[in-house]
């Protein structure tokens, strides 16, 4: 049956994020829409995330990478359209937690490649781009995202999250064993606490684009039983 596909960017990426991923579920017949956070505050993001979900019909699978998924937990609760829900290497948060909190938990190399520009915002150093969040792309693809990448505003990453919406929506979570920015432990630990269906590859944070067929298969799978 087909679905209707949302899927969420995480920070210092934008909607090409899931430019291979994309053509997989479309051959699989599939319905595609890649939101374009702003990346300014939580609320923002999620609001421009929910104008997405509530003009479909449904059933919706809501896809979230890296900060995406803290996007996707607050914009499905209470959206009756939303059938299941997939984490890819992203974060899951409880409510009241926040970015933050999960990373001074389960400390990544992430804090020390953060840049703050002049007006506050947050950068990932070019220089350390391909390190810490895309390791097993080529370098100059690595080096093409680095240039490309979105400024966020720290409140992304402070901001507590409201009630989960994987406390009632069924859930999946692929780990990226290889993943330098959010530790493959904390995405271990976040999957069990919500009960999500797990599965793992050997990746970067970088997955959708590293390993486009597996994140596909994920969603797809969450597809098929939410339909």
């Amino acid at each position: 049956m087909v679905a209707d596909i949302v899927v969420v960017h995480g920070l210092w990426a934008d909607g090409s994020s899931w430019s291979e991923v994309i053509p997989l579920l479309h051959a699989a017949g599939h319905r595609v829409h890649a939101v374009q956070l702003p990346l300014t505050s939580v609320e923002e993001d999620v609001a421009c995330t929910r104008q997405t979900v509530d003009r479909l019909p449904g059933p919706v699978v809501l896809a979230g990478w890296s900060y995406g998924g803290a996007v996707l937990t607050d914009a499905a609760h209470g959206a009756p359209n939303v059938s299941a829900l997939v984490y890819v290497a992203a974060f899951a948060p409880e409510k009241g937690e926040c970015g933050n909190d999960i990373l001074a938990r389960f400390p990544s190399g992430v804090g020390e490649a953060v840049q703050l520009d002049e007006q506050g915002r947050m950068w990932l150093d070019p220089a350390r781009y391909r390190q810490v969040f895309a390791a097993d792309l080529h370098a100059s693809r690595a080096a093409m995202l680095a240039s490309v990448q979105k400024p966020a505003a720290p409140a992304c990453f402070s901001t507590p999250s409201g009630e989960p919406a994987w406390r009632t929506i069924p859930s999946w979570y692929l780990v990226a064993e290889n993943d330098e920015a959010l530790p493959p432990a904390a995405q271990r630990w976040m999957a069990e606490r919500m009960g999500a269906s797990l599965t793992s590859v050997a990746a970067s944070h970088a997955v959708p684009l590293s390993r486009p067929e597996r994140v596909a298969d994920v969603i797809a799978a969450a597809a098929a039983a939410g339909c």
